[in-house]
């Protein structure tokens, strides 16, 4: 048994009280690797953004609203982990400010001031040591999956993965979608379309396939 980390879903930036800054994650495929591990056996922690799909039970869930919040979560959580797979859907951007309440519309044109959110698998990726850390790479699919497995194996090298999950942009809500695995030494692992506990079980097997290798 080892201890698995995902982040899953999306994260909220509050411009006030009522209104937020987001994106259409919906945690399935999160809550999908969540399931996975634990059916393979492995405890497992879970830095959930907000969604309406329900967690696997019998996995550790830390409820979470904004990036900073997930990145205090997930960083509390990593140092007790051997593997770590970041497929949240990290907002890049804040409000620079958020405003009490629910201010009024404003009558014409409103300019919103926003900061970077951190890169949280970065971070977490370069404090590693012998831990596993995988990322996402959601691209385009107006480009292809060939454009979008290049920019995959970019993001791999900038942010020093173990291995990145690249699929395409209109896997979002989706029950099944497809997947490509990307390593540092240039191997890939195609996952065809499929349901996304199917591809769960896969990428879950082959970053355990690594924890066990680097243990070894």
């Amino acid at each position: 048994m080892i201890n698995i980390l995902i982040t899953a879903g999306p994260t909220r930036e509050h411009l006030d009280d009522v209104r937020f800054l987001s994106n259409g994650s919906s945690g399935r495929m999160g809550c999908a690797l969540a399931a996975a591990a634990l059916a393979a056996g492995h405890a497992t922690t879970l830095v959930l953004g907000p969604v309406e799909v329900t967690p696997p039970a019998g996995a550790t869930v830390l409820p979470v609203v904004s990036a900073l919040e997930m990145q205090a979560a997930a960083t509390a959580a990593f140092a007790a982990c051997d593997l770590c797979i970041a497929a949240a859907a990290v907002a890049d951007w804040r409000p620079a400010v958020r405003a009490p309440g629910k201010p009024p519309r404003p009558a014409g044109p409103m300019t919103l001031d926003l900061v970077p959110n951190p890169d949280i698998v970065a971070g977490l990726a370069a404090q590693k040591g012998h831990r596993i850390v995988f990322g996402f790479a959601l691209e385009s699919a107006a480009a292809g999956m060939a454009a979008a497995i290049e920019r995959g194996r970019d993001k791999l090298r900038r942010k020093q993965l173990d291995a990145v999950v690249v699929n395409l942009h209109d896997s979002i809500g989706a029950e099944a979608a497809e997947f490509v695995l990307c390593f540092p030494d240039g191997r890939t692992q195609a996952l065809p379309r499929l349901d996304k506990r199917a591809v769960a079980e896969r990428i879950v097997a082959a970053g355990v396939q690594l924890c066990r290798a680097r243990a070894s």
